[in-house]
């Protein structure tokens, strides 16, 4: 049985994802998508034409995951698509967000991605492809956004590590990292902050970002990178000191 597995699947970056792979790929016997929120799981049902398997799981949880790590462990599927798409970013100062909320964002888009990743793996065979979708605050650290950004540099660094793990067994591992782009992510980001203008001038549009994360999959390539401000966004990150450059967000922020 071939299969696709998404999470974050109720919203965003991972419900496009899971549509435009229906779209793209014929050869699906199931898509595998999971989020918390079981009604939002349902409503795929009118969007995509392949058998949905649907898991309501918290994956900051352990026992939810041991659910997936059960599913697979009794189907054994061939999983030739694994996108982690779950994650949350909140703004506002460290000393100004709650501690639990700044953990959670550590425990989702870190340690659940890289849970998913390690379950998932077994069962993923030549010529098969991971998409996790990091962002370009990857690049430069963000004050105001300084957890989700870490956290976010992080899952940079260990796709890109984890893609040369894996070229011996010709799986291909490719970090998204779009800018702002316009989904639900900052109705929550913005619960506690408020976005930059600059960021709100260059978001993008997700069935466009998606549609370059999966054909850079396809050709093998590590990043993926939407949009010629963020692609200019990213050189600037690698020729300019990072302090200078923090410097000057600072001024435009105030």
């Amino acid at each position: 049985m071939k299969i696709a597995v998404v999470t974050g699947a109720s919203s965003g970056m991972g419900r496009e994802t899971i549509i435009q792979l229906w779209e793209h790929f014929k050869g699906f016997d199931e898509i595998w998508i999971i989020a918390r929120r079981r009604e939002r799981l349902d409503e795929l049902d009118r969007q995509v034409g392949v058998p949905l398997r649907k898991f309501a799981l918290d994956l900051t949880r352990e026992r939810d995951r041991d659910v997936l790590l059960r599913a697979l462990s009794a189907r054994k599927p061939q999983v030739k698509f694994l996108v982690n798409a779950a994650g949350f970013g909140m703004i506002g100062q460290v000393e100004e967000l709650g501690l639990k909320s700044e953990t959670d964002m550590v425990a989702l888009n870190c340690e659940a991605l890289c849970a998913v990743t390690r379950m998932v793996l077994p069962y993923m065979e030549c010529n098969s492809r991971i998409i996790q979708y990091a962002s370009s605050a990857a690049f430069l650290p963000q004050p105001g956004f300084a957890i989700y950004a870490a956290t976010k540099s992080f899952v940079l660094s260990y796709s890109r590590a984890l893609n040369q793990e894996l070229r011996s067994r010709r799986i291909y591992v490719t970090a998204v990292c779009p800018g702002p782009v316009k989904t639900e992510f900052f109705d929550i980001a913005e619960s506690t902050g408020v976005i930059p203008l600059y960021k709100r001038l260059v978001m993008a549009n997700p069935k466009r970002v998606v549609q370059k994360a999966i054909r850079d999959s396809i050709a093998g390539r590590e990043i993926s990178v939407y949009g010629i401000t963020m692609k200019a966004f990213r050189l600037l990150c690698k020729m300019m000191p990072h302090r200078l450059l923090l410097a000057v967000m600072s001024f435009m922020n105030e």
